[in-house]
């Protein structure tokens, strides 16, 4: 895939860049060890000033960052915006605790003295996706630059912008040259930055094939990974649930960055009880969306991000049809430029079908009747991915019943799925392992170092 800008509203190539040599590579790996040989030294109250004067600069030019953002991958600009501020909100989280989360914690021992030191590790290469195109590289770059790391971005090929904006921006903070650099490479280049015995680990937020790759190459060198990776996210209401608030929220859990979100609700499980009134509401307001130019204040609904995608969720919604499913709403690409494909709900979806089994990453519910709580729970565990769920329920018995028996990351009750830099995130199965945000994510990458003394 091109290093390049292609518009998603009207599929021109704006602008395009040349990748890296391998030269070049090894020249940035060389700078980014430089660095951290003396980054390492710099203090939590340093390193915690800078990332406020990060986050100070994303709140300032955040109408700026999210035009890059819209105009690389066509999420709404409103949202871009809010992505932005977003960002800045993750900065002064670590930046305020992460000398507290990263303190020495006593032990005990036969020695004198014993306790746990937290040491950054070194290098670490981020491998980012386009959905989330500066959240993503924050959520990273935070907890392992106030943690003593550096950092090397891979970002997807389509956000070349974003990603030479995000290094800027950590410069501009006052974070020492090196510290954070971009890497303008393909995917077939990655396994040479991580084969490098100056880099330490790697994490990577994608594919479920873009993690194992990745995975498998870090194994070759022993090297820790962290992978956030798909998810196909049950949003299971039952009969007991406010029916009218599950319908609302479960919009936005849907369409949420285009439908483009790992942790979107892409499964509707729904209780026999309530399936009707539910699926009468959901049409209403799916039809009542505006789609369009993400840049338009008004529009609720942009295009995907690439030509591909929309090709990938049309195929999928296509045999989900053929294999015997029922289109209440959408399901055909719109006809006009860009990559346009509108909102769409599917019913009576066969159990072996795309849209009992696979990831949709676009603008399409998939609706499911159940009759009992069981039924529900087996229908949400029966797919080989576990990030996140949201459950609707006023009953606390089964409400304690679906916290315990839902595989996955996280349960979100009563209210969709997100991300919040004061909770851990990260999935279970083939969404991943490891953990960012909280205290968990900045404790992924250090050496836990036990200390004994006599």
């Amino acid at each position: 895939m091109a290093i390049a800008t292609v518009s998603p509203v009207t599929g021109e190539t704006l602008k395009t860049f040349t990748p890296l040599t391998s030269e070049e590579i090894q020249s940035k790996i060389a700078i980014a060890q430089t660095s951290f040989e003396a980054y390492r030294n710099t203090t939590f109250a340093q390193r915690s000033q800078w990332l406020h004067q990060a986050a100070d600069l994303l709140e300032k030019n955040s109408a700026e960052y999210g035009r890059i953002m819209t105009v690389e991958m066509g999420k709404t600009w409103k949202s871009a915006i809010a992505e932005a501020k977003k960002c800045a909100l993750v900065c002064r989280y670590y930046a305020d605790h992460g000398a507290d989360f990263l303190k020495d914690i006593p032990g005990e021992s036969d020695g004198s003295a014993a306790f746990v030191r937290y040491q950054p590790l070194g290098v670490i290469l981020a491998v980012m996706p386009w959905n989330f195109p500066f959240w993503q590289v924050f959520r990273f770059a935070a907890p392992a630059l106030m943690a003593g790391n550096v950092g090397l971005l891979k970002h997807a090929s389509n956000v070349p912008q974003c990603a030479i904006a995000i290094q800027e921006i950590i410069e501009q903070a006052g974070f020492p040259p090196g510290v954070f650099q971009t890497l303008l490479i393909g995917a077939s280049q990655v396994e040479e930055v991580l084969a490098d015995e100056r880099v330490q680990a790697a994490t990577l937020t994608g594919s479920e094939y873009a993690g194992a790759s990745l995975a498998a190459t870090a194994g070759k060198y022993i090297k820790k990974t962290v992978l956030e990776l798909g998810g196909s996210d049950p949003f299971i209401v039952l009969n007991s649930a406010d029916v009218e608030l599950a319908v609302s929220t479960a919009v936005t859990a849907r369409m949420l960055n285009n439908g483009q979100s790992c942790i979107a609700a892409k499964r509707f499980i729904l209780q026999t009880g309530i399936a009707d009134q539910f699926i009468e509401q959901l049409t209403a307001r799916f039809e009542a969306l505006k789609m369009g130019d993400p840049m338009d204040e008004n529009v609720d609904v942009g295009p995907l991000a690439t030509a591909s995608i929309c090709q990938e969720i049309d195929q999928q919604v296509e045999k989900t049809v053929a294999m015997g499913g029922k289109v209440l709403i959408g399901g055909k690409p719109l006809d006009r430029p860009g990559n346009f494909y509108p909102p769409t709900i599917l019913t009576d979806i066969p159990p072996d079908s795309p849209g009992a089994l696979e990831e949709f990453f676009g603008p399409v519910a998939l609706v499911f009747r159940v009759k009992e709580l069981e039924e529900a729970i087996r229908l949400a565990n029966g797919i080989n991915l576990g990030l996140g769920a949201s459950v609707w329920t006023q009953d606390e018995g089964e409400r304690d019943r679906l916290i315990n028996d839902i595989e996955a990351g996280a349960v979100f009750v009563n209210g969709l799925v997100k991300s919040d830099p004061r909770l851990p995130f990260g999935g279970i199965k083939r969404s991943g392992y490891g953990r960012e945000l909280s205290i968990q994510g900045i404790q992924e990458f250090v050496n836990i170092k036990t200390v004994w003394i006599r």
